[in-house]
């Protein structure tokens, strides 16, 4: 193998990532796009592979792009391919719901093992734009996390023009996704519109540059977070509230961070910075205004937080 081309720096970032990947054998997320495709190349090289393919189902011929990619990874060395068929919701959007459904498919079919995903630097830096523009705090622009059990991320420093180079030197035919040209995609406008302006105004690297304002935020944020997890233990009542007065005294990022933990613990879920915001204002703003209402899993009942005898507590209402 040429030690000096596509492959080998590919090979290289797998190798380097695989040390923090646990097991024997692993799983790779493969879309027969050319990402998903130069990994599953790598990694059938270093450790038996099972190659899982996730057909949508949102377009004709879907299930022939399936089967291509299945007989791509055994041709590549995968001990196994499987195409798993998915039902994808509305809830979200289309690629929120597209992304849900295809990660509920993988973490059923993996049996146990870590599962390789193909994201790149530039999907990267796509990540930490949107979250810019969604406004919703640090959390969402530090982007993904190269590992992230069962997840891992071995391409999260390496821009994509470097896999598909290396499906060249292989000799192998990526499957382009038309939805990868669809404008209607936020991301799509992104890659194709954004970016490329950001690095003709600001003179290039800008994908690199918030790859690593991401990797500095993800780490603040960590740090942060395992404050938040100590802080918790000490302003949680016997009951399970928050005792306000404890917590109003925090430093207002870790108090806010005590206030997602304790939300996500009793049930919220996809909590926004507003949601969380309001729920502070309820130690420290509090002027006897009712509950916040925050996201949650439920059933015809929302969940609230609501200050009471000055402890916060949650309780359901029906819708």
């Amino acid at each position: 193998m040429d030690r000096t081309g596509a492959v080998a720096a590919l090979r290289q970032a797998v190798e380097a990532s695989a040390r923090g990947v646990e097991g024997s054998t692993w799983c790779v997320a493969l879309s027969g796009g050319p990402d998903s495709l130069a990994l599953t190349a790598v990694a059938a090289g270093l450790r038996p592979t099972t190659a899982l393919i996730v057909d949508h189902r949102l377009q004709a011929g879907s299930d022939t792009v399936a089967d291509a990619a299945r007989r791509q990874a055994i041709s590549l060395g995968c001990v196994a391919a499987q195409v798993l068929s998915v039902d994808v919701g509305r809830a979200g959007g289309p690629e929120a719901a597209a992304r849900q459904a295809r990660y509920a498919a993988l973490d059923g079919a993996r049996d146990g093992a870590s599962v390789l995903l193909g994201h790149t630097l530039d999907d990267q830096a796509e990540t930490v734009l949107l979250g810019l523009g969604r406004g919703s705090g640090a959390r969402s622009i530090a982007g993904m996390r190269p590992h992230d059990p069962p997840w891992h991320r071995p391409l999260l420093a390496v821009r994509r023009t470097l896999t598909h180079a290396a499906c060249d030197e292989l000799g192998l035919t990526p499957w382009q996704d038309p939805h990868n040209a669809e404008p209607r995609f936020t991301r799509v406008r992104l890659r194709h519109e954004v970016l490329p302006l950001l690095e003709d105004v600001l003179g290039g690297g800008v994908a690199e540059a918030l790859a690593r304002t991401a990797t500095a935020l993800r780490e603040d944020t960590e740090t942060l977070d395992a404050l938040a997890a100590d802080a918790l233990a000490g302003v949680r009542t016997e009951s399970g509230g928050l005792d306000a007065g404890r917590l109003a005294p925090l430093p207002d990022a870790l108090r806010r961070r005590v206030i997602r933990a304790w939300l996500l613990d009793g049930g919220a879920c996809d909590l926004t910075d507003i949601q969380i915001r309001g729920v502070d204002r309820l130690v420290t703003a509090w002027r006897g205004q009712g509950g916040v209402a925050v996201g949650s899993g439920l059933r015809k009942q929302r969940l609230f937080a609501a200050r009471r005898r000055g402890v916060l507590v949650m309780h359901t209402e029906p819708v």
